[in-house]
């Protein structure tokens, strides 16, 4: 067991009442799960404020309370700690409980709006080919090397990240690769970590709900670049006028990379199919199975990474060219009547006009793109109009239908959806409220040729309605009806 005063190594003190040197057998900030001989750490969070649970906690068993004031009551026997922060406490607690697992690894942590899960995940998947041990910490799933796990949120809770890290080294991982979000960084879960490396990838419309501005939603992603040491590396989309943002406070050593600007790494798409991409990275041409422009950005930042991180060029564009394309990520099949269904994670005005555009950069005008596409409930309210306009735009025809609309009343969704549909559009779209029904529509609606696309969910396998969560996932609901249609 670990004393508290170990744990404590590097916190930000401002008080202590009590013994320091007792021994901890966890850490827990969930009083629900608090044991004997735990610290608790009362964190003041988005809806709930961990303070209130003190005395619980103390009930249940805890030795030692980590809070940013110490309660009127103070009981006899245990420590009491008083913090600036809780939330970045726990943090740098955890990362001492666990034995300071990133700095046994080099941690690459990759951050933006778009392409996070698609750059971490290929650059596990990279590293994997070139025979490394290798760690992922993503959206969609975490990965010890071989070992999976499944993923609860972006960027997990502090005492979640640094188990998963510890794990990584008993098992000799040697990279891991990251997203970071907004909402982790917020809420100081990246604190004492150390990281090698961080990406920019772009920002755009997004958390709206969550983030007051997007000044504030900007600034918290600059957060983490303002932290990197100065031995670690920053990369950043230069054709995204953020980038420069990104980079402006940061001791990290500063690299750029862009499609369309000067920079350290520039890439050139000379084809651009459904059966991949040609790209010309640093003046060599190099095949690849992703798709669209969004893609050409994700594999340059992998590209750039891979030789910061000591790789050679040439093994980096052989390993690029054998890249799969991730689960719920311009997913897609051709069905037996020729009709292609694209699945895509896109629930942001950016993201959708990225996958629309790059769809119809690859069609010839002749076939029918349908878009089936919803907004989550108990998010951000403004972006829905935007996701309409977009998709009634740039669609043939345009179906609104439910995504996760959690505890809304999903029609109230799809009519702030269909407030975006420009007068010229208005018979370009369907609104259906159960989203089966509307794949379904989307499906008897297509001819030969003609492509779908579901957007939105992507690699989700649930939809959540009135906090129930029950199996749904698109890919297969597609499939299934499609190949049922053609018998």
């Amino acid at each position: 067991m670990k004393t508290l005063k170990d744990i404590l190594y590097k916190v930000h003190i401002e008080a202590v009442t009590g013994d320091t040197t007792i021994a901890v057998r966890e850490l827990v900030f969930d009083s629900r799960k608090v044991q004997l001989n735990d610290v608790f750490i009362a964190i003041k969070g988005y809806e709930v404020d961990g303070h209130s649970y003190i005395e619980k906690a103390i009930k249940a068993g805890a030795i030692a309370v980590i809070c940013e004031e110490i309660p009127k009551n103070i009981i006899n026997g245990i420590t009491y700690v008083q913090v600036d922060n809780g939330s970045s406490a726990l943090a740098v607690m955890a990362s001492n409980y666990y034995g300071n697992p990133s700095e046994n690894l080099k941690l690459i942590g990759v951050t933006g709006t778009n392409g996070k899960t698609t750059i971490a995940t290929l650059l596990y998947q990279l590293f994997k080919k070139a025979g490394y041990k290798v760690g992922l910490l993503s959206t969609v799933k975490i990965l010890v090397d071989d070992k999976e796990y499944k993923a609860t949120h972006t960027t997990p809770d502090s005492l979640t990240i640094n188990s998963y890290l510890q794990k990584m080294n008993h098992e000799g991982v040697e990279y891991c690769f990251m997203e970071v979000s907004s909402h982790g960084i917020h809420q100081k879960r990246t604190a004492g970590l150390v990281f090698q490396g961080g990406i920019f990838t772009n920002l755009s419309h997004d958390h709206l709900d969550y983030h007051d501005t997007f000044a504030e939603y900007r600034d918290v992603k600059k957060k983490f670049f303002d932290e990197l040491p100065k031995e670690a590396f920053c990369l950043v989309n230069i054709d995204d006028k953020n980038g420069l943002v990104m980079m402006q406070n940061t001791k990290a050593k500063k690299y750029t990379y862009a499609l369309k600007t000067y920079a350290d790494y520039r890439a050139q798409i000379l084809e651009n199919r459904l059966a991949g991409l040609l790209l010309k990275i640093n003046d060599n041409e190099v095949w690849t199975k992703l798709i669209g422009s969004f893609n050409a950005y994700n594999l340059l930042s992998i590209y750039a990474t891979a030789e910061l991180l000591g790789l050679e060029e040439i093994e980096i564009l052989r390993l690029i060219s054998e890249l799969e394309s991730v689960s719920g990520r311009f997913e897609y099949f051709i069905s037996k009547n020729k009709i292609t269904t694209i699945v895509d994670y896109a629930h942001t005005p950016d993201a959708l006009k990225n996958v629309l555009e790059t769809i119809n950069n690859i069609r010839t005008g002749n076939e029918q793109l349908i878009t089936v596409v919803g907004c989550g409930g108990d998010r951000d309210t403004t972006k829905r109009p935007k996701m309409g306009n977009i998709a009634s735009t740039l669609s043939t025809k345009a179906i609104f239908t439910s995504d996760n609309p959690r505890s809304e009343d999903p029609m109230t969704i799809i009519e702030a959806i269909e407030k975006g549909v420009e007068p010229q559009n208005y018979k370009k779209t369907l609104s259906i409220t159960d989203r089966k029904q509307a794949i379904k529509t989307a499906c008897q609606m297509a001819n030969e040729n003609d492509i779908i696309l579901i957007a939105g969910k992507g690699h989700e396998t649930y939809q959540e309605i009135n906090g129930k969560r029950s199996d749904f996932d698109d890919y297969k609901i597609a499939k299934e009806i499609l190949d049922n249609l053609n018998e």
